[in-house]
Protein backbone atom coordinates (compact mmCIF):
# COMPACT_ATOMS: atom_id res chain seq x y z
CA UNK A 1 0.00 0.00 0.00
CA UNK A 2 2.73 2.42 0.94
CA UNK A 3 4.31 2.54 -2.51
CA UNK A 4 1.15 2.24 -4.61
CA UNK A 5 -1.64 4.25 -2.98
CA UNK A 6 -1.68 8.00 -2.40
CA UNK A 7 -4.64 9.69 -0.75
CA UNK A 8 -5.60 13.34 -0.90
CA UNK A 9 -8.37 13.72 1.64
CA UNK A 10 -9.69 17.22 1.98
CA UNK A 11 -9.48 16.81 5.74
CA UNK A 12 -5.68 16.67 5.42
CA UNK A 13 -5.56 20.15 3.85
CA UNK A 14 -7.21 21.93 6.77
CA UNK A 15 -4.11 24.00 7.59
CA UNK A 16 -4.39 25.71 4.23
CA UNK A 17 -8.14 25.54 3.73
CA UNK A 18 -10.18 25.42 6.97
CA UNK A 19 -12.82 22.70 6.81
CA UNK A 20 -16.07 22.66 8.71
CA UNK A 21 -17.03 18.99 9.09
CA UNK A 22 -20.46 19.77 10.47
CA UNK A 23 -23.64 18.98 8.61
CA UNK A 24 -24.04 22.73 8.06
CA UNK A 25 -21.07 22.99 5.72
CA UNK A 26 -22.29 24.82 2.64
CA UNK A 27 -22.26 23.22 -0.79
CA UNK A 28 -20.07 26.06 -2.02
CA UNK A 29 -17.48 25.44 0.71
CA UNK A 30 -17.48 21.69 0.03
CA UNK A 31 -16.94 22.20 -3.69
CA UNK A 32 -14.11 24.64 -2.97
CA UNK A 33 -12.45 22.06 -0.73
CA UNK A 34 -12.84 19.27 -3.31
CA UNK A 35 -11.31 21.51 -5.93
CA UNK A 36 -8.39 22.35 -3.64
CA UNK A 37 -7.60 18.69 -2.94
CA UNK A 38 -7.89 17.72 -6.61
CA UNK A 39 -5.54 20.46 -7.71
CA UNK A 40 -3.02 19.50 -5.02
CA UNK A 41 -3.03 15.89 -6.23
CA UNK A 42 -2.47 16.91 -9.85
CA UNK A 43 0.32 19.34 -8.94
CA UNK A 44 2.20 16.72 -6.93
CA UNK A 45 1.80 13.60 -9.05
CA UNK A 46 1.30 14.63 -12.69
CA UNK A 47 4.58 15.12 -14.53
CA UNK A 48 5.54 15.80 -18.14
CA UNK A 49 5.48 12.75 -20.41
CA UNK A 50 3.09 10.73 -18.24
CA UNK A 51 0.34 8.36 -19.28
CA UNK A 52 -2.55 9.20 -16.98
CA UNK A 53 -5.67 7.24 -16.07
CA UNK A 54 -8.63 9.51 -15.41
CA UNK A 55 -11.45 8.31 -13.15
CA UNK A 56 -15.04 9.44 -12.74
CA UNK A 57 -17.14 11.49 -10.38
CA UNK A 58 -17.58 15.02 -9.12
CA UNK A 59 -14.07 15.43 -7.70
CA UNK A 60 -12.46 14.21 -10.93
CA UNK A 61 -14.01 17.20 -12.71
CA UNK A 62 -11.57 19.37 -10.77
CA UNK A 63 -8.72 16.95 -11.47
CA UNK A 64 -9.24 17.34 -15.21
CA UNK A 65 -9.69 21.09 -14.84
CA UNK A 66 -6.24 21.38 -13.27
CA UNK A 67 -4.63 19.03 -15.80
CA UNK A 68 -5.98 21.19 -18.63
CA UNK A 69 -4.56 24.32 -16.97
CA UNK A 70 -1.12 22.76 -16.52
CA UNK A 71 -1.00 21.43 -20.09
CA UNK A 72 -1.77 24.90 -21.41
CA UNK A 73 0.53 26.77 -19.04
CA UNK A 74 3.46 24.33 -18.85
CA UNK A 75 3.10 22.68 -22.27
CA UNK A 76 3.01 19.25 -20.66
CA UNK A 77 3.00 16.24 -22.95
CA UNK A 78 0.35 13.94 -21.43
CA UNK A 79 -1.79 11.06 -22.65
CA UNK A 80 -5.11 10.45 -20.89
CA UNK A 81 -7.09 7.21 -20.60
CA UNK A 82 -10.67 7.67 -19.29
CA UNK A 83 -12.83 5.24 -17.31
CA UNK A 84 -16.23 6.63 -18.25
CA UNK A 85 -18.14 8.62 -20.83
CA UNK A 86 -18.05 11.53 -18.39
CA UNK A 87 -14.26 11.66 -18.19
CA UNK A 88 -13.92 10.96 -21.92
CA UNK A 89 -16.05 14.01 -22.65
CA UNK A 90 -14.11 16.25 -20.27
CA UNK A 91 -10.80 15.08 -21.74
CA UNK A 92 -11.82 15.74 -25.34
CA UNK A 93 -13.56 19.04 -24.56
CA UNK A 94 -10.43 20.22 -22.79
CA UNK A 95 -8.21 19.45 -25.75
CA UNK A 96 -6.19 16.78 -23.95
CA UNK A 97 -4.67 13.82 -25.81
CA UNK A 98 -7.08 10.89 -25.59
CA UNK A 99 -5.87 7.29 -25.74
CA UNK A 100 -6.98 3.78 -24.84
CA UNK A 101 -5.28 1.36 -22.49
CA UNK A 102 -4.27 -1.10 -25.22
CA UNK A 103 -1.93 1.49 -26.72
CA UNK A 104 -0.64 3.11 -23.54
CA UNK A 105 -0.23 0.54 -20.75
CA UNK A 106 1.20 0.56 -18.21
CA UNK A 107 -0.13 3.89 -17.00
CA UNK A 108 2.17 6.03 -14.88
CA UNK A 109 -0.63 7.13 -12.58
CA UNK A 110 -4.41 6.87 -12.22
CA UNK A 111 -6.39 9.51 -10.35
CA UNK A 112 -9.90 8.79 -9.15
CA UNK A 113 -12.38 9.41 -6.36
CA UNK A 114 -13.97 6.95 -3.94
CA UNK A 115 -17.31 6.37 -2.26
CA UNK A 116 -15.69 5.59 1.08
CA UNK A 117 -12.26 4.84 2.56
CA UNK A 118 -11.61 3.18 5.93
CA UNK A 119 -8.68 3.53 8.33
CA UNK A 120 -6.80 0.72 6.55
CA UNK A 121 -7.17 2.39 3.15
CA UNK A 122 -9.78 -0.10 1.95
CA UNK A 123 -12.16 1.52 -0.52
CA UNK A 124 -15.74 1.25 -1.65
CA UNK A 125 -15.87 2.27 -5.29
CA UNK A 126 -18.28 1.88 -8.17
CA UNK A 127 -21.18 4.07 -7.04
CA UNK A 128 -20.94 5.96 -10.31
CA UNK A 129 -21.32 2.77 -12.40
CA UNK A 130 -17.82 2.82 -13.84
CA UNK A 131 -16.31 0.20 -11.55
CA UNK A 132 -14.89 -2.26 -14.08
CA UNK A 133 -13.05 0.28 -16.21
CA UNK A 134 -11.74 1.98 -13.07
CA UNK A 135 -10.37 -1.32 -11.78
CA UNK A 136 -8.72 -2.10 -15.11
CA UNK A 137 -6.99 1.28 -15.21
CA UNK A 138 -5.81 1.00 -11.61
CA UNK A 139 -4.52 -2.55 -12.11
CA UNK A 140 -2.44 -1.31 -15.01
CA UNK A 141 -1.08 1.76 -13.21
CA UNK A 142 2.22 2.25 -11.40
CA UNK A 143 0.56 4.59 -8.91
CA UNK A 144 -3.04 5.10 -7.77
CA UNK A 145 -4.04 8.49 -6.33
CA UNK A 146 -7.43 8.85 -4.65
CA UNK A 147 -8.98 12.27 -4.13
CA UNK A 148 -11.87 12.26 -1.66
CA UNK A 149 -13.61 14.73 0.62
CA UNK A 150 -13.91 14.31 4.39
CA UNK A 151 -17.39 12.74 4.06
CA UNK A 152 -15.75 9.62 2.59
CA UNK A 153 -13.36 9.08 5.52
CA UNK A 154 -14.43 6.38 8.00
CA UNK A 155 -13.04 3.89 10.49
CA UNK A 156 -14.90 0.92 8.96
CA UNK A 157 -16.46 0.51 5.52
CA UNK A 158 -20.20 1.11 5.69
CA UNK A 159 -19.93 3.74 8.41
CA UNK A 160 -20.53 6.60 5.97
CA UNK A 161 -21.55 4.93 2.70
CA UNK A 162 -25.10 3.60 3.12
CA UNK A 163 -25.99 2.71 -0.47
CA UNK A 164 -24.55 -0.80 -0.50
CA UNK A 165 -21.45 -2.24 -2.14
CA UNK A 166 -21.52 -1.83 -5.93
CA UNK A 167 -20.92 -5.04 -7.87
CA UNK A 168 -20.77 -5.22 -11.66
CA UNK A 169 -21.51 -8.41 -13.57
CA UNK A 170 -22.31 -9.52 -17.09
CA UNK A 171 -26.07 -9.17 -17.68
CA UNK A 172 -26.15 -12.84 -18.68
CA UNK A 173 -25.29 -13.83 -15.09
CA UNK A 174 -26.87 -11.20 -12.87
CA UNK A 175 -29.56 -13.55 -11.50
CA UNK A 176 -27.14 -16.31 -10.43
CA UNK A 177 -24.83 -13.73 -8.88
CA UNK A 178 -27.66 -12.16 -6.91
CA UNK A 179 -28.70 -15.61 -5.72
CA UNK A 180 -25.11 -16.40 -4.65
CA UNK A 181 -24.76 -13.13 -2.73
CA UNK A 182 -27.99 -13.72 -0.87
CA UNK A 183 -27.55 -17.42 -0.05
CA UNK A 184 -23.79 -17.66 0.45
CA UNK A 185 -22.82 -14.21 1.71
CA UNK A 186 -25.97 -13.18 3.55
CA UNK A 187 -26.39 -10.01 1.55
CA UNK A 188 -29.55 -8.45 0.15
CA UNK A 189 -28.70 -7.69 -3.48
CA UNK A 190 -30.79 -5.31 -5.51
CA UNK A 191 -30.48 -4.62 -9.22
CA UNK A 192 -29.75 -0.96 -9.68
CA UNK A 193 -32.25 0.76 -11.92
CA UNK A 194 -31.27 3.53 -14.30
CA UNK A 195 -32.06 7.11 -13.33
CA UNK A 196 -34.17 9.25 -15.65
CA UNK A 197 -34.81 6.38 -18.06
CA UNK A 198 -36.60 3.05 -18.04
CA UNK A 199 -34.62 -0.10 -17.47
CA UNK A 200 -31.73 -1.53 -15.50
CA UNK A 201 -28.53 0.27 -14.60
CA UNK A 202 -25.96 -0.39 -17.32
CA UNK A 203 -22.27 0.03 -16.63
CA UNK A 204 -20.09 2.51 -18.51
CA UNK A 205 -18.60 -0.38 -20.51
CA UNK A 206 -22.11 -1.00 -21.92
CA UNK A 207 -22.02 -4.74 -21.25
CA UNK A 208 -22.27 -4.85 -17.45
CA UNK A 209 -25.28 -4.90 -15.17
CA UNK A 210 -24.98 -3.07 -11.87
CA UNK A 211 -25.94 -4.80 -8.64
CA UNK A 212 -25.99 -3.12 -5.26
CA UNK A 213 -25.22 -5.49 -2.40
CA UNK A 214 -27.04 -4.24 0.68
CA UNK A 215 -26.11 -5.48 4.12
CA UNK A 216 -24.39 -4.36 7.30
CA UNK A 217 -20.72 -3.66 6.62
CA UNK A 218 -19.90 -2.21 10.01
CA UNK A 219 -19.17 -5.61 11.60
CA UNK A 220 -15.77 -7.25 11.26
CA UNK A 221 -17.00 -10.29 9.36
CA UNK A 222 -19.08 -8.24 6.95
CA UNK A 223 -16.12 -5.97 6.26
CA UNK A 224 -13.94 -8.98 5.48
CA UNK A 225 -16.55 -10.19 2.99
CA UNK A 226 -16.71 -6.78 1.36
CA UNK A 227 -12.96 -6.72 0.85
Amino acid sequence: KGSFFRFFFILSTSQTLPIDRSANMSEEALEAAKRFAARAAVDEYIKDGMKVGIGSGSTVVYVIERIIERVREEKLNLVCVPTSFQSLGLITEGGLVLADLNRTFPLDVSIDGADECDKNLNLIKGGGAAQTLEKINVFNSKLFVVVADYRKDSQVLGEKWKKGVPIEVLPHAYRPIMDFIEKKLGGKPKLRMAVAKAGKGIHAASDKAHIIRINDLTGRSATAQAA
